[in-house]
């Protein structure tokens, strides 16, 4: 018998019958629709003629036969069913002057105004950085690994595309995860999905470049697991986004707060400004002696993605602490600036154990120190190592070389921002 989709309020047999089909459900949910704009103009509710699984026509049915207590349960349903009352939406125009990077009183879902007009120049910029490694001949690459690489360089290179491949997955995760649901200013959020994208185009970076020069995915994959000196480094950060992953987390704590901005302070400042700026050296410094070109260039443009990202990583964390009053602990931070170099320490000395033609594992550790103090003076901080000497003044080029090609040779790609910021 076909179900009387006419009457659909008529409690019948014919509609005790099942739905069996999405056309079905759809067509009762019309007619149900239907009959209630029709109620409603007759100046009837809802409940002056039930649906049959409605709370009130189950409590007809049911109570010659429920137990008082079925009753009462019965009733307490019907109480907390009614109309709840109408929304009412606040057409005044969104102020800026509402708006905050945390905790804000603005609509999280309206662009404009803008109170972080800065945010939105880094969306644009970023935008005008866009490249895939595809863009970039890999072909000397697998020749100088296969006939030009001592043991040692292969040991170094390898070990550096395991660690990154694993921090941009856990950058990714603490940006996408941890960093951007708590904005309340969508000029950020906007950025940091950029973000997000941009890590996950890095994985694919180093992934590209190890299956082009044949590497065991698997294996180099998995180091992290097996190296102490790089899963120290991972746990380590590992630790940090933990703290600020949690669904229960409150930012309106002021303890929750100042945990939140030593973990932002950590990503942007060392995990992405030193760990990752000063993390590419070893591969630029084989590119110097022409070797393993196309990875250091898939690297040049990495490295100008994580210039952005600390400096607005770094800029955001000092807007939370103005807006907020936050003042961070000064041995909390002498800690993480403390760990940091000791886990930077122990990479440096296993991915360089035996140095490198114009490079050692003492340059790489002083290195992270010079970099540390320009990255503590960016956030306010004191400087954690001074005196630290600048052991590769060249590394910065790498962040403000623009490319010219042969038109011929390779597809023609400029990069139009990089690390000549101004990070105040």
């Amino acid at each position: 018998m076909m179900i009387n989709w006419d009457d659909p309020l008529n409690i019948s047999k014919e509609n005790n019958k099942p739905i069996k089909t999405l056309k079905e459900s759809y067509a009762k949910s019309d007619a149900l629709n239907n009959s209630f704009s029709q109620s409603e103009q007759r100046g009837e509710t809802i409940t002056d003629k039930p649906v049959d699984n409605s709370v009130n026509n189950f409590s007809k049915t049911s109570e010659n036969t429920s137990s008082d207590a079925d009753n009462k349960t019965i009733q307490a349903v019907k109480n907390s069913s009614k109309k709840a009352p109408a929304i009412n939406f606040n057409s005044d125009p969104i102020k800026a002057s509402d708006k905050r990077v945390i905790n804000g009183l603005a609509d999280v879902n309206q662009l404009a105004p803008f109170k972080y007009p800065w945010a939105w120049e880094y969306f644009l910029n970023a935008n005008k950085n866009h490249w895939t490694p595809l863009d970039i001949n890999m072909a000397q690459d697998v020749h100088d690994y296969q006939h030009s690489l001592t043991d040692t360089e292969k040991h170094v290179y390898e070990n550096v595309l395991a660690y990154l491949t694993t921090s941009d997955i856990l950058a990714m995760r603490n940006i996408g995860l941890a960093v951007m649901e708590k904005m309340t200013a969508p000029e950020l959020q906007i950025y940091q999905a950029r973000q997000v994208y941009e890590e996950a185009l890095h994985t694919w970076t180093y992934q590209h470049c190890i299956e082009t020069i044949g590497l065991d995915q698997g294996e180099i994959y998995n180091r992290y697991r097996v190296v102490p000196e790089i899963n120290a480094k991972i746990q380590l950060a590992n630790r940090r986004l933990d703290s600020i992953l949690r669904s229960d987390i409150d930012l309106t704590n002021r303890d929750e707060l100042n945990n939140f901005v030593m973990a932002y302070s950590f990503f942007a400042g060392i995990f992405e400004g030193c760990w990752f700026y000063n993390g590419f050296t070893p591969i630029f410094s084989l590119q110097r002696r022409g070797l393993m070109k196309g990875t250091a260039e898939q690297l040049q443009y990495i490295m100008r993605d994580e210039v952005l990202h600390a400096s607005f990583g770094i800029r955001v964390v000092k807007q939370i602490m103005l807006e907020n009053e936050v003042t961070l602990d000064p041995k909390a931070i002498r800690d993480m600036w403390d760990e940091s170099e000791a886990a930077e320490i122990g990479y440096a000395q296993y991915i360089l154990k035996d140095p490198i033609l114009g490079y050692t594992s003492q340059d790489h550790t002083e290195q992270f120190r010079f970099i540390a103090n320009r990255r503590a003076r960016q956030l306010g901080f004191e400087e954690p190592f001074p005196g630290a000497k600048n052991c590769t003044p060249w590394l910065d080029e790498q962040a403000n070389m623009r490319k010219e090609k042969n038109f011929f040779e390779t597809r023609v790609t400029e990069y139009q921002t990089g690390g000549a910021l101004d990070w105040d």
